[in-house]
């Protein structure tokens, strides 16, 4: 990727994140009002022009603003933003809700998935090795704009119901980190469009293992979503017992 100046950076940075909160193109006059940018309006769009050059933002038809592209999404994630940790209460909270279901796996992964989806205000997706689904939050979805297009809306949950289309996604995924965010080309043929997923993998004492993650549109609160689903991940591993 091209070295951004400083400039360019603070303004990739307050653009995504402005996109995620409103979900609307961002042009340079809210840019400059909203977020106290050290430039005139007329520098902002010249290097607004330049990002878009560089392919981490484009125009949207009809719109004067600009929204990410998954390269600029990517750079936000891996480079720019600062993960927001769930708080301890939120943690204790969580695991005091599981705790006792602890040696069922079904119900265990069904509450964990409802807990990841209340806390994330998305679509929580939990998968075993074993081909067994667990979804919650589908009505969370709707609450967000993109999901107002019913295509949008009935691609996502069409490919939910295939479990070997997000088999394929997870073989896919390889890499070292612990949990994997994909935008764009990276969720396959059928999730073309404004998507986003954050998951991660785990594996339990007895060797049972797969996958819990967070669907919806592009434009998550990553911040907070990347290290709740890392938590989630990681407490399955550390209390899940005899499966």
């Amino acid at each position: 990727m091209h070295d951004l100046t400083q400039r360019q950076v603070e303004i990739l940075k307050n653009l995504i994140e402005e996109y995620i909160e409103t979900a609307e193109p961002v042009g340079s006059e809210t840019l400059e009002k909203k977020h106290n940018l050290s430039a005139s309006p007329a520098t902002i769009r010249n290097e607004m022009v330049k990002l878009t050059d560089l392919g981490y933002i484009k125009k949207p038809h009809a719109s004067a603003g600009r929204i990410p592209t998954p390269a600029g999404l990517k750079f936000y994630v891996k480079q720019l933003m600062r993960e927001k940790q769930p708080s301890i209460a939120e943690e204790v909270a969580v695991k005091e809700k599981v705790w006792n279901l602890r040696e069922q796996e079904q119900r265990f992964l069904k509450e964990m998935t409802k807990s990841l989806a209340d806390k994330t205000k998305a679509l929580a997706l939990a998968v075993t090795k074993d081909g067994d689904t667990y979804c919650s939050g589908y009505a969370n979805i709707l609450e967000m704009p993109e999901f107002f297009d019913i295509d949008v809306t009935k691609n996502l949950l069409s490919a939910i119901d295939e479990f070997d289309y997000f088999k394929d996604i997870f073989a896919s995924t390889l890499g070292e980190e612990d949990v994997h965010i994909l935008f764009g080309e990276d969720l396959g043929p059928k999730l073309q469009g404004p998507y986003g997923f954050v998951f991660t993998r785990y594996e339990t004492s007895m060797h049972m293992s797969g996958e819990i993650g967070v669907l919806g549109p592009a434009r998550l609160n990553y911040t907070y979503i990347i290290p709740t689903v890392r938590y989630f991940g990681n407490l399955i591993e550390e209390v899940a017992k005899g499966w």
